[in-house]
Formats: structure tokens, sequence, C-alpha cells
């Protein structure tokens, strides 16, 4: 039997908000029809009133699962480069521990209304809780290897973790310009292709790494020390990291750009002019949970390209909330319109991950899931918005 939602507004994300519209949705969650309110197919059907926005699940573009048992552990505002020296020294833990913490991370995830996530992974310890999952997982297999004659051995590696995953869901990729050599670069990027598969890199969430890839110089110099790791055959680009990596990658491999925190409206003129297939995806909370700044919106949606949200990992969140990073954005930049930031959590990331013909938006014979966003003021959020679950 199938069941009608109404709310105050209803969001498809494709197309015009409904004012009291109502949601037709079949037992399997698929949806048949968003209709007026005087709309004479609804006279004598049961309809399910609610107060505030219903809105499609929504898509968690970045995500580290299996940093969940370090929720708390690292103190906010550190900065990037002690942070990653501080997730590599801390994140030691029994598998009882860390699988305790991503089932309910996972749970965390789901009751918060979110349908699918993309999610870095280094290891497999995931993969059970994911096949178990209610929410459809992307994995990405996170490879870091600067050192130029190791690239065919962390391409392997890499590649027996990925083969414990759903193969459908799962792509191999960079974990940032910092870590990953030109060379290892240029394979992932030819696995992708192999694989049409997409790609997820971390991206100038620090001004540390333009100073790496300009001048050679700043913190990440003494990270590579404290690590054994040699870097003298490394040259200062004289061009901020971005421009530097992206070359390496062909246009067509779609490709998320995760943080962005320090990128230039030049890097994305860079983006821009050369016509890439990339994503960019904010992760608000992180980013001042680790730097205390934010990306400069702005400079992004003048482009008009897309733009995705992300919660990254408890190590650097207090929650796994993509509501709560939608408030966030909406604090910082007021002029934002709703009608177009809901793209970002919800229709955006699931084009990325490949999965738009099920998820995303409130279109017929799709099942994203279906969300209520209490306490709203219009199509406005506020501080006290929450979200229910609605199927």
């Amino acid at each position: 039997m199938n069941t009608f939602f109404s709310a105050d507004y209803v969001l498809p994300v494709i197309g015009e908000a409904v004012k009291n519209g109502v949601v037709e949705i079949t037992e399997n969650g698929v949806i048949c029809n968003i209709y007026a309110p005087d709309d004479s197919i609804l006279a004598g059907k049961t309809i399910k009133r609610h107060n505030g926005i219903i809105v499609p699940g929504f898509v968690n573009a970045h995500c580290h699962l299996e940093l969940s048992h370090m929720a708390g552990v690292i103190p906010k505002l550190t900065g990037l480069v002690p942070f990653l020296q501080q997730v590599i020294s801390l994140r030691a833990a029994t598998k009882h521990q860390v699988q305790k913490a991503m089932k309910a991370a996972d749970k965390q995830l789901y009751e918060h209304g979110i349908v699918a996530v993309g999610d870095h992974a280094n290891t497999a310890i995931s993969a059970t809780i994911k096949a178990d999952s209610k929410i459809h997982y992307h994995t990405f297999v996170e490879v870091l290897g600067f050192e130029p004659e190791q690239a065919h051995q962390k391409l392997a590696e890499a590649k027996d973790i990925a083969n414990q995953f759903d193969k459908r869901a799962t792509s191999i990729t960079a974990h940032a310009p910092y870590s990953v050599s030109k060379e290892l670069f240029k394979l992932l990027d030819d696995e992708a292709a192999k694989l049409k598969m997409p790609l997820s890199i971390h991206n100038q969430e620090s001004e540390d790494e333009n100073r790496l890839f300009r001048y050679k110089s700043g913190q990440f110099l003494d990270f590579y020390q404290a690590l054994g790791r040699e870097i003298t055959d490394f040259k200062a680009q004289a061009r901020n990291s971005l421009q530097t990596f992206m070359p390496y990658l062909s246009r067509q491999t779609p490709t998320l750009l995760v943080h962005n925190t320090y990128t230039s409206a030049k890097d994305i003129f860079f983006i821009e002019r050369q016509g890439r297939n990339v994503t960019w995806c904010f992760c608000p909370n992180a980013n001042l949970y680790i730097e205390g700044t934010l990306p400069k919106v702005g400079n992004f949606t003048h482009y008009q390209h897309k733009i995705a949200l992300g919660t990254d990992s408890l190590a650097s969140n207090d929650r796994l909330c993509i509501l709560s990073e939608l408030k966030t954005i909406h604090q910082h930049f007021p002029d934002l319109s709703l009608l177009e930031t809901i793209k970002w959590a919800t229709i955006n990331g699931a084009e990325f991950l490949g999965i738009a013909a099920y998820y995303g938006s409130l279109e017929r014979g799709k099942a994203p899931g279906l969300n209520l966003l209490k306490h709203t003021n219009g199509l406005t959020l506020t501080p006290d918005t929450e979200v229910v679950r609605l199927i």
C-alpha cells in the first residue's frame, strides 16, 4: 500500500519547491509522484502531514568510517600537519574497538538521514560493516606513496584491499598531492579509466600544502623528516598543489576534490579553463575543527561548478551529519539559498558517485530516501532545524 507524505514544502531538488506538496511513495520506498495539495487524485487519501520541509535522503560525499574510534581523541585547531601526525600516532586500536566504533558511526549516519556515502579506506576493516549496512557505500581505497620507485608496489597493495569490497562501488584513489608521487598519480588515473570509476582526493586543506609545492618550504618538510621520508628529488613548482597534480590526470576522469580550504580563485579558474570533470566537496565542520577556517565558497559558486558536501571523519568532526554541514554553510554564507545548497547535500554527490538513477532527488522511479527538516522558517534553515528520517 502506498503512503502519502506532506509538509509545508516538498523540495524535489530537481524542479521547483512545492508548497504543501504531497509525495506518494511505495512500500519499497520508490517515488510514485509529487502532487500539488489540490490535486484531485488526493481525494479520500490518508496523508501524513508534517511541519517543515521534505527533502531526499542526504549523500555524504566524503567520510572516513575507519577513523570512527578516534572521536574526540585529537584536540581542535591543531592545524593540518599536527593533525595528520596525531592520526598516524594515535589511530592504533584493537579490531573490536575499530569495528564497534564503525558500527555506531554507520548507525549515526543512517539516523541523520544519510542514504549514500563516499568513504575513504586504508584497510579492508570496514568491508563487513558496509556489506551489512542499509546505506550505499562507495569505497575509495586510499593510496599513499611519495617515492616514485614504489608506485607499482603501492598500487598492487591497494588492489588487494579493493578486492575485499564490492567491485561495483570501489575505486582506488590518491590520498593527497603531498602524499602521492607523479608516477603513482598516473597509474591511479589509468586504473580509474580502465574500471570507469571516479577518484576522490584531499585538496589544499592547508596553506602548507601550497607552500610545499610553490617553494618547497613549510611544515610538510618536518612531516616528511619525522616519517623518515626522503624528498630530495622533489622540486618546487612555483605554483599551487592543484595546478601541479591535476595535469597528471586525464580531463575526463571524474574527480572529487575534497576540502579546498586554501584553493585560490586562480586555481578554480585553472579547472574551469581546462574543462575538467571536477566536483568540489566541502567539509565545513572538519575545516573549522582542524584549521579554524572555511573555503571561499563564493569563488566556487561564481563558476557554477558542482559542489558536494561531506562530513570527514569523527576524528575531525563532532558528528556525521550532512544537515549540520548545511547549517554551518548557511551560518557563514547567509546569502546562499537552500534551493541551491540542497543540491550539494543530495544530487551532486549522487551524480559524482554514479548513483543518481536511484538517489539524490525526489523523482518518479527513484528510491532516494525521505527526510523531514523540522523547525525551519519557510525555505530557510534555522539553528534549531533537525532532520527526521521518514523512510
